[in-house]
Formats: structure tokens, C-alpha cells, sequence
């Protein structure tokens, strides 16, 4: 089994910088696409970042191009979403997840694996 945990989340001024992360445990040897998803209040929740665990492979969506950075740490099985310049709409709860080979992983389809989220707020 695969488990996620998010956490790094918090209230920050706009502005601000945070660095999300997302530990994984389980199936370490078959790992291969990690993405990160957001979800407003009252919105649907939105792809924003994803890459292959080999590291050969970053997507981001058009809304935080420039300001997000997706990475990952091998040694520590852990994801990071680097995020800089926050805006007040960059408020949601942020959540990581797991795509298997074959998905379409790089179009925020196929994950099959979901952290509880962690919540980030940026005030104005």
C-alpha cells in the first residue's frame, strides 16, 4: 500500500513563499509519477504541478508557471512543491498524489494514490 503525507502547509502574506511536501512510503522500487492538486473553496480541485520520479520529466499548469517548482528527494521518497510569490488566490488545500505507468499523469488523469492535503491560506 502507498501512503502520502502532506504537510508545510500554513498562513502566509501574499507575497510569501512555502515549501509543500509530500512523504511517500510503500512501493518504493515501482514509483512513477508524482503531481500535486489543489482545491479552492467551492471549486473543483485543479492540477498544478506533476513530474516522473526519475526526475527526466516537470509539467506545471499554465496558472503557476514561474512561480511553482516541483522536485523531489530520492534518498527521503519525498515531493516538494516549492511555492513563490503566493496570491490570495493560490488559497486551497494542496494535496500530492501517485500516477502508475501508463496514466496520463502529465494531464492530471490516472492518479491512483491521494495524501489527506494540507491546507495553505494567503492572506492579502
Amino acid at each position: 500500500q502507498v501512503q502520502l503525507v502532506e504537510s508545510g502547509g500554513g498562513l502566509v502574506q501574499a507575497g510569501g513563499s512555502l515549501r509543500l511536501s509530500c512523504a511517500a512510503s510503500g512501493r518504493p522500487f515501482s514509483r512513477y509519477a508524482m503531481g500535486w492538486f489543489r482545491q479552492a473553496p467551492g471549486k473543483e480541485r485543479e492540477f498544478v504541478a506533476a513530474m516522473l520520479w526519475s526526475g527526466s520529466m516537470t509539467i506545471y499548469a499554465d496558472s503557476v508557471k514561474g512561480r511553482f517548482t516541483i522536485s523531489r528527494d530520492n534518498a527521503k521518497n519525498t515531493v516538494y512543491l516549492q511555492i513563490n510569490t503566493l496570491k490570495p488566490e493560490d488559497t486551497a488545500v494542496y494535496y500530492c498524489a501517485e500516477a502508475p505507468p501508463g496514466s496520463t499523469w502529465y494531464r492530471g488523469f490516472g492518479y491512483d494514490y491521494w495524501g489527506q492535503g494540507t491546507q495553505v491560506t494567503v492572506s492579502s
